[in-house]
């Protein structure tokens, strides 16, 4: 068996994977912690090492921001498996809008607390969700710290990595509005994925991440 680290995206916790089966393996749910404000995606990582004691053969598992900081894991460490889903390994997978607000920075005028409450309103952006799904989405939102989601946002547009570490699996949705599949290179596409399908696609995922945890 192996140690899974979990790490959830922007804007969410690691309710994210209440849908995701990982048999016997050990699964360590990763919860945020609180970043300095000159943290970036790098040195948050190594805190995340520190924190949970994420050692060389684990397995780490990062959703949309979660994969980002899964790769800045395994620059760091020498991981058994990196599996990204619903995310993006370099900078030049980043959509077209990451340059924009890097040139018009609206994000630095926005309180965190407002950043929370706009979640809600992009929902749809993330795809369809039945009620549960929805609702569990809305509670994650606000339980969201406000500084967290605000520094996570500038973070992952300073974020300017073009390295792939070794062992890393990446699974992509065709319908997702967040991170456009067509910029991912060498990754396995879920047909009908939406940036979400890790809640309603829940069922092919787990079947490639039963493969992919099989493999030595």
């Amino acid at each position: 068996m192996s140690k899974i680290f979990l790490i959830a995206g922007l804007g969410a916790d690691t309710r994210i994977y209440n849908n995701i089966d990982l048999g016997d393996n050990e699964v360590v749910p990763v919860d945020w912690i609180e970043p300095n404000k000159s943290d970036t995606l790098t040195t948050y990582a190594q805190k995340l090492i520190h924190q949970y004691f994420i050692t060389a053969n684990s397995i780490v598992i990062g959703n949309s921001l979660g994969g980002m900081l899964a790769i800045e894991i395994a620059k760091q460490v020498k991981l058994n498996k990196v599996i990204l889903i619903s995310s993006i390994k370099t900078v030049n997978e980043a959509p077209w809008y990451f340059k924009f607000f890097k040139v018009v920075p609206l994000q630095h005028l926005l309180p965190g607390g407002l950043l929370v409450n706009l979640g809600t309103l992009i929902k749809p952006i993330f795809g369809h969700m039945n009620t549960g799904d929805a609702w569990l989405f809305n509670d994650m939102l606000k339980k969201s710290s406000p500084k967290f989601i605000k520094w996570a946002v500038n973070a992952v547009l300073d974020w300017k990595n073009e390295t792939i570490p070794a062992n890393v699996y990446h699974i992509v949705g065709d319908s997702d509005n967040v991170f456009n599949y067509k910029r991912i290179n060498n990754a396995t596409v879920i047909k009908g994925g939406t940036h979400i399908m890790i809640f309603d696609k829940a069922k092919q995922i787990n079947k490639l991440l039963k493969d992919i945890l099989r493999k030595k």
